[in-house]
Order: C-alpha cells, then sequence, then structure tokens
C-alpha cells in the first residue's frame, strides 16, 4: 500500500465517520424538530380552546347587555309612569284635602254643639240637684256631691253653686277651642 492509498483510506474513514456524525445530528434534529411540533400542536389547540371559551363569555355577555338594555328600557317606562302617577296623586292630594277640611269643619261645629249641649245639661241637672237638696236639708248627690265634697262649702256655711261658668278672653278672640278660626 502507498502512500497515496493510505491516504485514500485514511479519507474515507473520515469521511465514513463525518457522515455518520451528519446522521446522527439529522436524527436528532429531527427529533427535535418532531417535538417541536407536537408543542407547537397543543399549543395551537390551547389557544383555540382559549378563543373558543373567550369568544363564549363575549357571547354570554352580548346577551347580558341586550337583557340589560331591554330592563333599562322597561325603567325608563317605569319612571315616565311613576312621575305621571305622582302628579295625579298630587293633584288628588289636594281634592282630598278640600274634601276633608270640608267634612271636617262640620263635624268639628257639631262636635263642639254637642259637647256645649252636654256641659249645660248636666249644669242644669246639678243646679236643679242642689236646690232639691237646699229645700230638702238633705245632702246633694250627683256632680254637685262631688264638687261639695272637695270642699265647697262657702264661708257663710251654704254651699257654693256646682259649676260656676265664666267667660274667657279666648271665646272674645275669635279662636274656639281646637285652635282654628270661629
Amino acid at each position: 500500500m502507498n502512500a497515496g492509498q493510505l491516504a485514500a483510506l485514511i479519507a474515507a474513514g473520515v469521511f465514513a465517520v463525518l457522515a455518520c456524525v451528519a446522521i446522527f445530528v439529522l436524527i436528532k434534529l429531527a427529533r427535535m424538530m418532531s417535538a417541536v411540533t407536537g408543542l407547537v400542536t397543543q399549543y395551537r389547540d390551547r389557544a383555540d380552546q382559549l378563543i373558543e371559551q373567550a369568544q363564549a363569555a363575549v357571547d354570554r355577555t352580548n346577551e347580558q347587555l341586550i337583557r340589560t338594555d331591554a330592563i333599562t328600557a322597561s325603567m325608563d317606562q317605569v319612571t315616565a309612569n311613576m312621575a305621571e302617577l305622582s302628579g295625579h296623586v298630587s293633584a288628588l292630594a289636594g281634592l282630598a284635602r278640600g274634601i276633608s277640611m270640608a267634612a271636617s269643619a262640620p263635624l268639628t261645629g257639631m262636635s263642639a254643639f254637642v259637647f256645649g249641649l252636654r256641659r249645660a245639661i248636666l249644669v242644669r241637672r246639678s243646679l236643679e240637684a242642689a236646690a232639691e237638696a237646699g229645700s230638702s236639708g238633705g245632702r246633694p248627690t250627683g256632680l254637685a256631691s262631688a264638687e261639695t265634697e272637695a270642699g265647697g262649702r262657702l264661708a257663710g256655711g251654704g254651699q257654693r253653686p256646682a259649676i260656676a261658668g265664666t267667660v274667657t278672653a279666648a271665646a272674645s278672640s275669635g279662636r274656639s277651642r281646637f285652635g282654628g278660626r270661629s
């Protein structure tokens, strides 16, 4: 074997080793490329899933916004109806106040008349009872009795009348007992 053949044999061996290294590197590169392709595919699937979920959330949000718009529109109608109802109620309140005043004025006058009449009857009965008691010498009964027992004796030993009425300044000032004008 001469030197040229030996150099060719060494070159062929180096070439074979380099070819084996290149094949090994290409196999590793192919495995890495398939792994990267798998990762990219998984990321794409997850991204598609996330996009679908986001689209579903956006669709639900749009539905809720449509419902909210409908509710807002109905609330606007309710507000308008309440404003109209408030106007009617305030108009009726004035009418009710007028009817109340018209109905209560005669009732107030009637109750004052009945009170005065009742008081006058009581005064008359107590005076009659006092007159009977004074003429018969017995003890008075009823309202006159209660007032004389509470210290109603006069200085001369007689009895004071059961009810002594006086006119007050309130009656002459134009105001009734209930705070209104008479």
